[in-house]
């Protein structure tokens, strides 16, 4: 194997657009998935929920190990993943437009068209992504780059988090003049235009550099036998499946909690300030729904802050090795999260504070759990002298899709066990008190339990600071 060690600005800017533009799909999925299919195309909350669990796990076990292992045994001139982002970028986005459209079908005609266009959707962002994650652990074999790497892709992730949280929800309201279905279609199709040209600038300004060896015999047998015996890669599947089981229920129930919990009269006294700031400079972004402002200021402070605290994180994980940093960043972001559950209706001020601290920690965690499992598939080539890193990194997607799938289906699921009932066509039903308390626990309790699990099972990942080092010295020698 060969390898150069540093990459210049230009192309840890052009990797990291990659990830803006597939998130802008992501955090759409993680965001609003259950909203648009209860509120917007008028699903009942539990085909909302079995259809999100079902299609996404099927894209999990089997979508994601098909990309993986035929990513691995691609051979271009363009190497073996960027080829994916290159094909899949036009495709993405116009599945992206189609599962978001709301098309005048029976009502079985609706769960067929959802269930379809769901999935894929679920099969292009495979594609796409995995092979895209893969290309982090062959751009270098640098690990303090890697952290470099991730930081800015994950810089980028916020600025695309953010649009989705903050701007998305009012100005799908203003560009629709409140019908909710035309108004994501306009935006939906912008965003797969934008997302699409991203992903071309990926595939031209990044290249590969760490190749395997020309002798280097792989089989889907081995890769999956070197897999069974990889114990940090067991547990960063387990922790990449929690943390985006706890990712998909709180930021799938927020525009639930804002609209059946948070008290209405509170959060305009306690937003005004901030809102007639935008209006007195002819910046009139979030409109004239309250909750919609609330709901997406409240993302903001959030999300601010984690882009603050991704800066912070490659300077701790160089200094004190990537695992202790993300237990530590993970455990406190999550107590931010329980804190929640002891908030009244009223407590905005507070609601706003937690979100913000809550934000800060778990950016520190959020470039580094990528870095980890390139550093899992380095582990891999260290011990069995073997590389295959787009199987390693489709486990992990495994991992993704079965967080999200779960994570989106419970909120569907929770909510509407609580009574909720669908508005689709009638903005002014009341709902039954009760919805009020599954919000919130939808945002507290329910996906504090994921993080905390995720925090337990990294102190068994043995990969720390010295064992980094060690992997990292052994590997250059061997690549020269």
């Amino acid at each position: 194997m060969n390898n150069s060690q540093k990459i210049s600005v230009a192309e840890k800017i052009g990797y990291s657009l990659g990830d803006l533009a597939a998130n802008l799909v992501f955090q759409t999925l993680v965001t609003y998935l259950a909203y648009f299919y209860t509120d917007i195309y008028g699903l009942k909350p539990e085909d909302a929920s079995v259809i999100t669990l079902i299609v996404g796990l099927v894209a999990g076990f089997g979508f994601n190990p098909l990309i993986g292992a035929l990513a691995d045994r691609t051979q271009t001139k363009w190497g073996k993943f960027r080829p994916w982002i290159l094909f899949t970028a036009v495709p993405l986005g116009v599945a992206a437009m189609l599962a978001f459209s709301t098309p005048d079908f029976s009502y079985k005609g609706k769960i067929i068209y959802a269930a379809v266009t769901y999935s894929i959707l679920l099969l292009l962002y495979a594609s796409n992504n995995l092979p895209y994650s893969a290309l982090s652990g062959v751009i270098t074999g640098d690990m303090s780059e890697r952290n470099s790497i991730s930081s800015y892709r994950f810089v980028a992730v916020m600025f695309s988090q953010f649009f989705v949280q903050v701007f998305m929800l009012p100005i799908i309201l203003s560009i629709g003049n409140g019908d909710k279905a035309a108004g994501i279609e306009v935006v939906m199709t912008w965003l797969a235009i934008i997302g699409s040209v991203m992903l071309l600038i990926t595939f031209f300004t990044t290249k590969e550099r760490v190749v395997p060896n020309a002798d280097q015999k792989s089989n889907l047998k081995d890769d999956l036998k070197d897999l069974s015996k990889n114990k940090p890669w067991i547990i960063m599947l387990t922790v990449t499946a929690l943390i985006f089981i706890t990712l998909a229920m709180k930021g799938g129930s927020y525009v639930y909690y804002f609209n059946n919990y948070v008290d209405e009269a509170s959060l305009k006294n306690f937003i005004s300030p901030i809102t007639s700031f935008f209006d007195s400079i002819g910046m009139n972004f979030f409109g004239e729904n309250v909750k919609s402002a609330g709901f997406g200021l409240f993302n903001a402070g959030g999300i601010i802050m984690m882009i603050v605290g991704i800066t912070f994180s490659k300077r701790f994980a160089d200094k004190y090795g990537k695992r202790d940093v993300f237990i530590f960043s993970l455990f406190i972001s999550t107590l931010f999260v329980l804190v929640f559950i002891l908030y009244p209706p009223k407590a905005v001020g507070m609601m706003f504070l937690s979100q913000i601290v809550h934000g800060f920690f778990y950016g520190i965690s959020t470039p580094i759990l990528w870095a980890m499992i390139a550093d899992v598939a380095d582990y891999s080539e260290w011990k069995n002298k073997r590389r295959a890193t787009a199987i390693i990194f489709s486990a992990m997607m495994v991992g993704l899709k079965v967080g999200l799938s779960i994570g989106s289906s419970l909120v569907a699921l929770i909510i509407g066990k609580y009574g909720y009932i669908s508005t689709k066509g009638n903005q002014n039903i009341i709902q039954p008190e009760t919805v009020a308390t599954g919000a919130k626990m939808l945002v507290s309790i329910f996906p504090a339990i994921p993080f905390f699990l995720a925090c337990g099972l990294l102190f068994f990942y043995k990969i720390n600071k010295k064992m980094e080092v060690q992997i990292e010295h052994d590997l250059a020698e061997r690549r020269k």
